[in-house]
């Protein structure tokens, strides 16, 4: 990560220098960054009719919308593992980015108006969207992805950089499994199920 680097060369710059004080400021510092990039290996479940959570954080709405589907929203603190991951398995038709503002994750405006990047996945059924929304302290979202791009079920695509929210949109055909107030972990827990066809 380009974080870690430079915080432990701080580090070591202020322990030649002879700062005590401050390379005990630079170490505590690097070791935040360290562990706030952590990214922990997850075990998918390997039930293909789940959706797995794209983010770590806990779950603040689940909310039907008018198409039949519903969404799912997810707030990541700045103690959570902020790297993101695919719902599901398919072919990325969309991905879009929008400026916008710094707003606090749980602002219910925060949706509306603040920095994300959209991405689109299509699946034999339906189409899964997820947003990177930015809050008040994140300020930086990283998305990997492109059109055209296939993924899998749990894969790693990105992050947001200290605090944020996550809001996956579900199609009629999928049905939301957690509830406000569930925590979830990105990649390995499920939060909705596709229906059973008929």
């Amino acid at each position: 990560m380009p974080f870690i680097l430079p915080a432990f060369a701080l580090v070591l710059l202020c322990a030649l220098l002879q700062w005590r004080a401050a390379a005990g400021v630079a170490l505590v510092l690097a070791l935040f960054v360290t562990w706030f990039f952590r990214d922990p290996v997850r075990q998918v479940p390997p039930d293909q009719e789940t959706l797995v959570s794209p983010a770590d954080g806990r779950v603040t709405d689940v909310v039907p919308q008018a198409d039949g589907g519903a969404r799912i929203s997810i707030f990541l603190s700045v103690f959570n593992v902020h790297v993101n991951r695919t719902p599901v398995a398919g072919e990325v038709v969309e991905v879009t980015r929008r400026p916008g503002e710094y707003l606090d994750a749980r602002n219910p405006e925060a949706a509306a108006r603040n920095v994300q990047a959209s991405v689109t996945v299509r699946t034999p059924r339906g189409d899964v969207r997820f947003v990177q929304i930015t809050g008040l302290i994140a300020r930086r979202i990283v998305c990997n992805l492109t059109p055209g791009a296939v993924v899998a079920r749990g894969e790693r695509y990105g992050l947001i950089r200290f605090g944020s929210r996550m809001d996956i949109f579900l199609p009629p055909a999928a049905e939301a499994t957690v509830r406000v107030g569930d925590r979830v972990r990105g990649g390995s827990d499920v939060i909705a199920r596709w229906r059973v066809a008929g």
